[in-house]
């Protein structure tokens, strides 16, 4: 296999071999005759969770819509698909999803099987929308989980790729509604402390952005639920100034790549991501790291993170502050808790990141961060299976599916067994 690396640049793959199968029957005869394998989607990890020395599996060119069902309220669609792709066949039979993510070129099924999230105080993240899914089991056979028929189901969505290759989702969908998004600058850290819950319930989803150069936000970005067409001209939002121009999160980078701006009214999926489908979605080379704390103790969390500023800005480009409603999937970063995503974009320094990820991940002992599965991260092995009380059946749950371990890599071995 030629030299195959993540989106970023940052990672290399080691498997011998990539196969794109285009059918159902093509997968389940490739997983069935390998000794290792594992699911490659839109290479958006910026770790070694989808690695293997074997056998990589791209569904890129499994990527069609299988079924609308509006009775149900349900769509089904193949393991390769992206979300900018069904959001714009959504919307076209006035459909949406509930969620979506910053970046509509992630695949569905590698977004949900990692716990992606979107954001929202009410919104559970992207795999809290799975209805079911079917996953190419290590023998080839095609099992499929169900929410509400197979107490299973809920350690199945967020399998992390160690129970097979996701192959099919039918995902929950809501009629088709508009988004106005609106960006003030400014806004003091301070102001958390007594109107986080007033600031974060202020709009369909919230995301503050930060360099943590200065005690404020750079920005808020405001997605609200809009009826009418007319445009949402606030001057103030605790603080902070309404923006007069579209921005970008970065400073000094165009805003042309981003969702449209300004309150104008527009569709769910052109809105709710940061960035619009036809850009590619980087400011150039960059790393991630994401962690994820009780909402109950996310002032504490941002103050000590603050405290680090010194050490994070000299290599960050952005960092972005969500919330993210609990869910109960076992392997979902949210799982059993309202949460609060810490994001950080950082430049693409990595020693040096390797150094500050440790000093923030002990400032975030004591509130119980739990890292983005896809990014990034330090945590010793035990500290992080501590953090999941579902660890142990998913573990049995992984074997039912996989007894000889062929979807398990190095990054599995050392965080869930």
């Amino acid at each position: 296999m030629q030299e195959e690396r993540n989106w970023a640049g940052n990672y290399r793959y080691s498997a011998a071999e990539l196969f794109e199968p285009e059918r159902l029957e093509q997968l389940q005869e490739w997983v069935a005759k390998r000794h290792k394998v594992c699911a490659l989607g839109s290479r958006h990890s910026f770790n070694s969770i989808a690695d293997t020395a074997g056998s990589l599996i791209s569904l890129k060119k499994m990527n069609q819509v299988l079924e609308l069902d509006g009775s149900r309220g349900t769509v089904t669609v193949e393991g390769g698909i992206r979300y900018g792709e069904l959001a714009g066949y959504l919307h076209a039979n006035n459909y949406a999803l509930h969620n979506l993510a910053s970046l509509p070129h992630i695949t569905i099924a590698g977004a949900c099987a990692t716990g992606t999230h979107g954001s929202g105080d009410r919104n559970g993240n992207l795999a809290t929308a799975v209805r079911a899914v079917e996953i190419v089991a290590s023998s080839g056979e095609a099992v499929v989980y169900t929410r509400g028929e197979q107490p299973e189901a809920d350690g199945a969505i967020v399998g992390l790729g160690a129970l097979g290759i996701l192959s099919k989702l039918t995902l929950d969908i809501v009629p088709s509604f508009d988004i106005g998004q609106q960006l003030f600058e400014n806004l003091a850290l301070s102001r958390l402390e007594s109107h986080f819950d007033d600031i974060f319930s202020s709009a369909y989803s919230v995301s503050l952005f930060t360099d943590w150069r200065s005690d404020h936000f750079n920005q808020v970005w405001l997605k609200r639920l809009v009826d009418t067409d007319e445009t949402i001209v606030e001057d103030h939002f605790y603080g902070a100034t309404r923006a007069l121009v579209p921005l970008h999160p970065v400073s000094g980078i165009s805003a042309e790549p981003c969702s449209e701006q300004l309150g104008k009214r527009g569709p769910w999926h052109e809105r709710l991501p940061h960035f619009r489908m036809e850009f590619t979605p980087s400011a150039g080379e960059e790393l991630q790291s994401e962690y994820f704390v009780p909402r109950s103790h996310a002032y504490a969390a941002i103050e000590a993170i603050y405290k680090l500023r010194e050490h994070i800005a000299p290599h960050l480009y952005i960092s972005e502050v969500r919330t993210i409603a609990a869910d109960r999937l076992w392997m979902s970063p949210c799982y059993g808790r309202n949460s609060v995503g810490i994001h950080f974009t950082w430049k693409p320094h990595g020693e040096e990141v390797e150094r500050v990820l440790p000093l923030i991940e002990d400032a975030l002992e004591p509130y119980e961060a739990r890292p983005h599965w896809g990014k990034l991260f330090t945590m010793e092995p035990e500290r992080l299976k501590s953090l999941y009380e579902k660890r142990l059946d998913f573990q049995r749950l992984a074997v039912s599916c996989d007894p000889h371990g062929k979807f398990r890599n190095p990054f599995l071995e050392r965080y869930i067994w």
